[in-house]
């Protein structure tokens, strides 16, 4: 295959560089930037795109934010690119914090109240949905009976609290990324036309400069 790596990673190394990326974060915060500065459009364009990705970043929807950014994108006219690498504010650095301050606003939303322990910790109510999920699916094909408790606890303690209070803080962050960003990609565009447009300049004056000499070299054999 064309883009098939040559050099096969061992599990142990995708595990580590999702985690942390070669080069380290803020070399990979370095790269999004500079993606997103180069991408064409009107600096309000890209940066509708932006709070698209950053907004996706506080839904409960892991694994599919590269979708709901996409959506979302759509709807708000939106750089679609902008959006997808906006999503990347979301990362093995800010999940934590981005989960527990979207989990607290969803109970305080909804006048209920959370407490990791109630029933279970928050990695066994991660572990047991996902192993009802398992479960069921090969209750379909057996004589088991499907079991939705662990699911249950799950929707009701986790996934429905973090997607309504998600909302706000994804609102937030969303704006005042887009607020920031405006100005800094049309500085970086400006910058960017004026540096592109002396290039053009001197490109000009140099064929003038060539075409000139082989004038006067043609004309001095004459």
């Amino acid at each position: 295959m064309v883009f098939k790596r040559r050099d096969r990673r061992p599990l142990y190394q995708v595990v580590a560089e999702f985690f942390y990326p070669r080069g380290g974060w803020t070399r990979a915060f370095h790269y999004v930037r500079h993606r997103l500065h180069r991408l064409p459009g009107t600096p309000e364009f890209i940066a509708r795109g932006i709070w698209c990705g950053v907004f996706t970043t506080f839904t409960p929807f892991y694994g599919l934010h590269f979708v709901v950014a996409a959506i979302l994108a759509r709807v708000l006219s939106g750089n679609l690119l902008a959006a997808l690498l906006a999503t990347f504010f979301g990362n093995p650095l800010t999940y934590l914090p981005i989960g527990v301050i979207s989990l607290k606003t969803g109970h305080f939303l909804l006048g209920t109240e959370f407490h990791e322990g109630a029933h279970q910790s928050l990695a066994a109510k991660f572990a047991n949905a996902g192993g009802d999920l398992w479960h069921n699916f090969w209750a379909m094909f057996n004589d088991d009976t499907p079991d939705w408790t662990g699911l249950s606890i799950f929707y009701d303690e986790v996934f429905f609290p973090y997607m309504i209070g998600g909302i706000l803080p994804g609102i937030i962050a969303g704006t005042i990324a887009y607020y920031l960003s405006v100005p800094v990609i049309r500085a970086y565009q400006k910058r960017r036309v004026t540096r592109l447009r002396k290039k053009m300049e001197k490109a000009r004056a140099r064929a003038a400069e060539q075409a000139a000499r082989a004038a006067a070299s043609e004309k001095a054999k004459r």
